[in-house]
């Protein structure tokens, strides 16, 4: 009975190490984007964040949530393979806001070993339009 025991603790903690070594890990190809100057006329502005998993097992990308109601991002929703890249679309919309700089955050959770909450930056200036016409 005992070395029964002995062989299903060793088979359980072997199991549990060699899952606790294939770990995904994230690596992105910008952490912050910054739109420049776009008219209020043309006020919806779009950029991608793309990322790669850079680990030895599958990347899941959990959440990513946008710090007003103004960006919406949209991403991978499917495990991403060690080596593939998969993407974060986000889109800034300033329609009704005041012209001017802004600076939005996109917080992202996922699986990843280095770290499971990653913060994204975007901003931009949306100029006033001319209302000398």
């Amino acid at each position: 009975m005992k070395k029964v025991f002995l062989f299903l603790t060793f088979m359980f903690m072997s199991v549990g190490y060699i899952a606790a070594q294939a770990q995904a890990d994230i690596k992105f190809d910008k952490m912050s984007h910054d739109f420049g100057d776009f008219p209020e006329s043309s006020p919806i502005v779009k950029c991608t964040f793309t990322f790669t998993n850079v680990g030895d097992g599958p990347l899941v990308v959990h959440q990513v949530v946008a710090s007003c109601g103004c960006t919406v991002p949209e991403y991978t929703q499917e495990p991403v393979m060690p080596g593939k890249t998969g993407t974060i679309e986000v889109t800034y919309n300033g329609r009704g806001r005041y012209p001017g700089h802004f600076k939005k955050s996109i917080t992202v959770r996922s699986n990843a070993k280095s770290s499971e909450l990653i913060r994204l930056l975007i901003e931009g200036n949306m100029t006033e339009v001319d209302k000398k016409k």
